[in-house]
């Protein structure tokens, strides 16, 4: 039956012509022979006569289109009725057509046309029962095909409604999959970029520490080894550094149940600003720093974007104005705090702001992470400014 039923629905003008030719049969069927002569008739169901065959072979072949022309073939099987009701009299399942054709429009229709449509049917029919049978309005013969009229009326109605609501969870389903994929392709990418800006401040940090102290062993190689040995063993902490950060960053990209366990340490905060200017002023860079207001643990993404972006700062000013002078102010207030780098400019060529990389990208990136503000510009014609505030409540966010 399920195989019936499917293969039924992808061939709609073939079932139209099966029901068609079923109702035919039927209506051929059903009345009983003609009564012996001298007998009267006493039953409901009167003989078809040929004009009667040939009327209901019209009809019917009309309902082998209903689902095409549902209107059309609304018209062709009431005037099938009124015409039949005209030429004879009683009744027989003739009375049919009118109901299936009825039933197809109020499926396919809105439900104030579906029920417009199946009012002026029943009304038309019972008005030909009164005007060529002579009955009256409470009669059965005038009920019946009301009663069955408004019957398909609600049936096809009730199949519409719940053909629409099918459609409806159908597209939100559709709506729900696609937004599904598009926030998990959101989520990707942003996780993408995570990284990526990990590794970026990771490396370009470590890499201009271990390239400016690789120079300075070169230099002090021959003249003074003891001085070139001390760069060697900052190059050699700075490459340790950079390989534990590097592989607690790409330990994010392990597949969960991976038999190397992850590393768990903390990401880094404004508490290692003391490590971190150490290392910078190991590499030759003069540097200070000073904080303001009272120190509090900030939230874990406030804390590291800070750290970040002094960091990056740092390692501009390093790279691209070695003999520069850099200043670092962290100011605390109520609801936000405050990281302020600048550099004077000197010994290269625009420090802070200098390079081709994804430096000033980063550390903008990194504030409006948290929500915050970045500036950053030139100072009094020479040097270079980075200002960023990252709010750590809501009243700071606004």
């Amino acid at each position: 039956m399920t195989w019936l039923r499917r293969e039924l629905l992808s061939r709609p003008y073939a079932a139209d012509t099966i029901l068609a030719v079923c109702v035919y049969a039927m209506t051929l069927l059903a009345p009983g022979p003609p009564p012996p002569p001298g007998v009267e008739w006493h039953s409901p169901m009167r003989p078809l006569a040929a004009h009667d065959i040939a009327l209901a072979s019209v009809v019917c072949g009309a309902l082998a289109f209903r689902r095409r022309w549902p209107r059309s073939v609304l018209a062709v099987t009431v005037a099938g009725f009124v015409a039949y009701t005209a030429i004879g009299s009683g009744r027989s399942l003739l009375d049919l057509w009118p109901a299936v054709a009825v039933y197809t429009v109020a499926s396919r229709c809105p439900r104030r046309h579906a029920w417009a449509y199946g009012g002026l049917a029943a009304l038309v029919v019972a008005v030909a029962r009164i005007v060529f049978d002579g009955s009256g309005w409470l009669e059965p013969e005038v009920l019946a095909p009301i009663a069955s009229i408004g019957m398909a009326t609600a049936v096809g109605d009730s199949l519409r409604s719940r053909r629409a609501y099918v459609a409806a969870v159908e597209e939100r389903a559709r709506r729900a999959e696609a937004t599904r994929e598009k926030e998990a392709e959101r989520r990707v990418m942003e996780e993408r970029l995570h990284i990526a800006r990990e590794l970026h401040d990771v490396l370009a940090h470590h890499i201009a520490l271990i390239n400016v102290q690789a120079q300075v062993a070169s230099y002090l190689l021959a003249t003074e080894p003891e001085q070139a040995r001390t760069a060697l063993g900052h190059v050699r902490e700075a490459g340790k550094e950079a390989l534990d950060e590097l592989r607690t960053t790409v330990g994010l990209l392990r597949r969960p149940g991976s038999r190397d366990e992850l590393l768990t340490e903390p990401a880094p905060g404004l508490d290692r600003l003391p490590e971190l200017a150490d290392s910078f002023a190991a590499a030759g860079l003069k540097l200070g720093w000073m904080v303001y207001g009272d120190p509090r643990p900030l939230p874990a993404p406030v804390d590291l974007a800070a750290f970040r972006i002094v960091q990056e700062a740092l390692t501009n000013v390093s790279k691209h104005a070695p003999r520069a002078t850099a200043t670092v102010r962290i100011e605390y207030a109520a609801d936000g705090m405050i990281v302020d780098v600048t550099d004077d400019g000197r010994g290269g060529a625009g420090g802070i702001s200098s390079g081709t990389g994804h430096g000033l990208i980063g550390m903008r990136e990194r504030a409006l992470s948290v929500e915050g503000t970045f500036l950053a510009g030139p100072v009094d014609g020479a040097g270079f400014r980075v200002h960023a505030v990252l709010p750590t409540s809501r009243e700071g966010r606004r």
